[in-house]
């Protein structure tokens, strides 16, 4: 059985290695406004004052929220090798990270007015104590905003690449696999209500968007081979996996060897009641 304590040492040692890693992969993306998933979070906090950024890694949405007027951003991470680079990003003063784990929250009761979480809830366990933690922390009728991945948009790199991911992942031994993450609660409006609203929030609103990370075929393989499950692969499979996604994807480049890939999130919005 996996442990939440399993979960934590997996992610711990991977970012430790790979520090920036989410913000590489997902940064670039784009939906059809022109924002980043990054920038779409954090609209849906616009206005909120103390914000807990909630799995900040390397701090891309930390400096979004740092720059909005009256912003007073507080990032929480278990790694403290993205924390390091979090405290390098230029960022107005009174932001700040502080290290520590989601189930165990090192702030007051009431101490922020929205808590936003960026492709991070999805990863973590104990998810019904991380919605306690997150319901103790914030001020009544405070905000919580996360975005959570949906999967490939559909007939495009991403759903070519999670294809070939599963048969080369399927053939490795179990010890080139990687720990089940999170709560697949998360990943639907009807799993994340019934996560969040025994521990005070509202029914969620609930939005799906696709992001746009096409572009040369190199250049998508760099992007969605960030994933986890490629780390504790051996270099052989690594290698073979690389050649198998270039050569199927040159199948799908449109004009000027542009591949298609995009991938769906889904944006959860609630108030504690």
């Amino acid at each position: 059985m996996t442990t939440t304590t399993t979960q934590e040492a997996f992610l711990r040692d991977f970012h430790s290695r790979h520090p920036a890693v989410t913000a590489r992969t997902l940064g670039a993306g784009r939906a059809p406004d022109g924002r980043s998933s990054y920038a779409a979070l954090a609209g849906l906090v616009a206005g909120c004052g103390r914000v807990l950024d909630l799995g900040c890694g390397d701090g891309p949405l930390l400096e979004i929220l740092a720059r909005t007027r009256g912003g007073r951003p507080t990032g929480l991470d278990l790694s403290p090798e993205a924390l390091a680079l979090a405290r390098r990003r230029p960022a107005p003063a009174g932001a700040r990270v502080v290290e520590g784990r989601a189930q165990q929250l090192p702030f007051a009761g009431g101490s922020f007015d929205a808590v936003a979480s960026h492709m991070a809830l999805m990863l973590m366990g104990d998810v019904e104590q991380v919605a306690a933690e997150a319901a103790r922390v914030l001020v009544p009728g405070g905000v919580l905003a996360c975005a959570l991945g949906g999967g490939a948009a559909g007939g495009e790199a991403y759903e070519l690449f999670l294809a070939l991911l599963r048969a080369t992942v399927g053939g490795a031994p179990p010890n080139q696999r990687i720990p089940p993450l999170g709560d697949r609660r998360t990943r639907t409006r009807e799993g994340f209500d019934a996560l969040f609203t025994p521990a005070g929030f509202a029914p969620s609103d609930w939005q799906t968007v696709p992001f746009d990370l096409g572009g040369p075929a190199e250049q998508v393989w760099s992007t969605v081979s960030g994933v986890y499950d490629l780390a504790p692969l051996d270099a052989a499979a690594v290698a073979r996996l690389r050649a198998a996604f270039l050569t199927e994807a040159a199948a799908l480049a449109g004009p000027g060897g542009r591949v298609p890939c995009a991938f769906t999130m889904h944006f959860a919005t609630t108030r504690l009641v």
